[in-house]
């Protein structure tokens, strides 16, 4: 009876291994000190597609703590468009630092941040900004994800400018992408 009891205990214990192991692996996202690099895109048309833009966004970040990332974020944009006199090409891009919360720790995190930079190129003029951001990672992969995120951001040439650039000087950046954690 003694033999029966101890092979069905080692079977129980046995069969629960591989259950301990999968939810081992089966933690999402990263831990303080990992990395981690994104790259997005965004695009528009009008309806004729005579107007069109393309950008990319990649971001590279550190993990201050588990929910806690800092980095940088690189963009490029470029415009077509077309007026009835007039036909121009825009190249533009902005660099910027980043702070971001991460809510959760299950596989969606939405995550609220703010960010600090500058825009320069054709379209624009070269200037300072501020923005404040949020979106969310849900992770396809343990240290993989889908990555959708809104920006606001403030365009300020001086320190005095920068309170009412909030209200009066600002633009929305959208993005979709990919991104890993290593």
């Amino acid at each position: 009876m003694n033999r029966v009891k101890t092979a069905a205990i080692t079977l129980c214990l046995l069969g629960a291994l591989p259950m301990a192991a999968t939810a081992q692996t089966s933690n999402f996202g990263p831990e303080q000190g990992d990395r981690e690099f994104s790259l997005s895109g965004t695009g528009s048309s009008d309806q004729d597609f005579d107007s069109s833009s393309i950008g990319v966004s990649a971001d590279l970040g550190w993990y201050l703590r588990d929910a806690v990332v800092a980095g940088v974020r690189q963009s490029i944009n470029y415009a077509d468009i077309e007026g009835e006199d007039l036909s121009n090409d825009f190249w533009n891009g902005s660099t910027r630092g980043y702070v971001n919360y991460q809510f959760l720790t299950d596989r969606a995190r939405p995550f609220i941040g703010a960010s600090l930079g500058g825009i320069y190129g054709d379209g624009v003029k070269d200037t300072a900004f501020a923005g404040l951001e949020t979106g969310l990672k849900y992770y396809v992969l343990a240290k993989t994800y889908f990555l959708a995120r809104v920006e606001y951001q403030f365009l300020f040439s001086s320190t005095s400018d920068a309170a009412d650039a909030f209200q009066d000087d600002g633009a929305w950046a959208y993005t979709v992408g990919l991104g890993y954690n290593f």
